[in-house]
């Protein structure tokens, strides 16, 4: 038998965890485990994660042309190959490698998954495409799920929320993300580690002391001193929490649905006088990662496992200064890191979602001290999930009290009710929400006087 040629074992993971994503709902980052790219060799791990993530991302624009290459639709059991030719035509739109050399890689990985006779199949569905290919490319874009490549609902859900920004919204979220990461300024400063780092075109982000922008991903191991904890890996959005939240010494701090700790940390970061701070989760599996996190930058905290709608199953009874509630919510703010997103949610997530978040806020608000600060956050673009919620806490919780936000924050729009939101991509920032509220100190009681 003729041995598979050198690369359709990459290949055949990354079509492995798009069948994983497309046709089981699964997480990508996970589907990839499961595909097995750490059995892989060190040196084709990179290139088969980046045919999963760029597969998925554009296979509502690669299904659209399979449909048009056949005369008929696969079989039930033979989807696995729908996403290896997905993983093809992926790397023949995108890849430097020579197009002969991308189709028989993909037509070897056939075999690697156990359809080989398939193989002339996938060859004839490829080669067509080298050779109609922009006729189908415009064929496909006729579809606004295959231009915008989101979901028909969801382009219609940002296009309702945000209808000046919403093509921006869509394009920023087809493009890969910079790599962002958080220099630990208890230990360094910002320039200084940047004199460290051999990267070319990094920058630091104007209003986020700590963020630094890499324009190419690079292996953690190369980031000077990550192993000592001088750097993490955070977008700029999402750092912008502990500056809001502004945490002061020998405060109590809780950091609610905390794992895998990137928020934790940098609360920790930013105010190491904190009198405590508690990171609540309910998956214990997540918090090791948090814990993991905790022990290389070489900072502590108080750890539980529990639900944060249910305090009375965890809580001691003692009232927070700061509360950080970075709720579950759609995650429509970080499609462009997660590409999975747009296929793992459905219409019907969203008022499930937003009543989630309405429940947790209220759980956690007496569990805030008078006078103290709650921050609402989420990575989600959708005003259902954000100001609504926001809007209806503060009309409903009678000593609650919103305090306004700096402006000026990486991709912030003021188009919004309450909070602010940062759309992805304005400042290659990720999208996130967020509104501060404080608790309205109780009146003194009025003594009556008599003569």
């Amino acid at each position: 038998m003729t041995r598979p040629r050198t690369g359709s074992m990459p290949r055949a993971v990354a079509a492995l965890a798009v069948d994983a994503v497309i046709s089981g709902g699964r997480n990508l980052d996970r589907a990839l485990e499961n595909a097995g790219i750490d059995t892989l060799d060190e040196r084709d791990r990179p290139l088969a994660s980046a045919l999963a993530y760029g597969a998925v991302r554009n296979h509502l624009s690669n299904q659209r042309i399979i449909d048009s290459l056949t005369d008929r639709p696969f079989r039930k059991r033979d989807h696995i190959i729908v996403a290896l030719i997905s993983v093809g035509l992926y790397a023949l739109r995108e890849s430097r490698r020579p197009d002969y050399a991308v189709v028989s890689a993909t037509v070897d990985a056939a075999t690697r998954l156990k359809r080989p006779q398939l193989k002339g199949v996938v060859n004839a569905l490829l080669r067509r495409f080298l050779r109609e290919r922009e006729a189908l490319l415009t064929a496909a874009e006729s579809s606004p799920e295959s231009q915008w490549l989101h979901p028909t609902w969801l382009i219609d859900a940002i296009r309702d929320d945000w209808p000046d920004d919403w093509e921006q919204i869509l394009t920023a979220a087809n493009t890969q993300a910079p790599m962002w990461l958080r220099v630990n300024l208890n230990r360094t400063t910002r320039a200084d580690w940047l004199a460290r780092l051999a990267s070319v075109g990094a920058h630091a982000a104007e209003r986020v002391p700590s963020a630094v922008c890499l324009p190419e991903p690079v292996p953690v191991s190369e980031l000077p001193g990550f192993a000592a904890g001088d750097c993490s890996v955070q977008d700029v959005a999402s750092q912008a929490a502990a500056l809001l939240l502004d945490p002061q010494p020998g405060m109590r701090v809780l950091d609610a649905c905390a794992a895998p700790g990137g928020k934790a940390g940098h609360l920790l970061e930013y105010c190491p006088q904190l009198a405590e701070l508690v990171a609540l989760d309910e998956s214990a599996s997540r918090l090791q990662r948090l814990e993991e996190n905790m022990l290389r930058l070489q900072l502590s905290c108080s750890v539980k496992v529990g639900d944060a709608a249910t305090p009375e199953d965890w809580w001691d009874g003692t009232q927070f200064d700061r509360i950080l509630l970075d709720a579950p919510c759609s995650a429509t703010g970080v499609i462009r890191r997660h590409p999975d997103i747009r296929f793992l949610r459905q219409p019907e997530d969203v008022a499930r979602l937003a009543a989630l978040q309405s429940n947790l806020l209220r759980a956690l608000w007496n569990l805030l001290k008078p006078g103290g600060w709650l921050l609402y956050s989420t990575c989600s673009l959708l005003r259902a999930e954000n100001e609504a919620v926001v809007a209806d806490f503060l009309r409903t919780i009678g000593d609650a009290d919103e305090r306004p936000l700096p402006s000026g924050l990486p991709g912030a729009t003021t188009d919004t009710g309450h909070g602010v939101q940062l759309l992805p991509g304005r400042d290659d920032n990720d999208g996130f929400y967020y509104a501060l509220m404080q608790r309205r100190a109780a009146e003194p009681e009025k003594t009556e006087v008599r003569d």
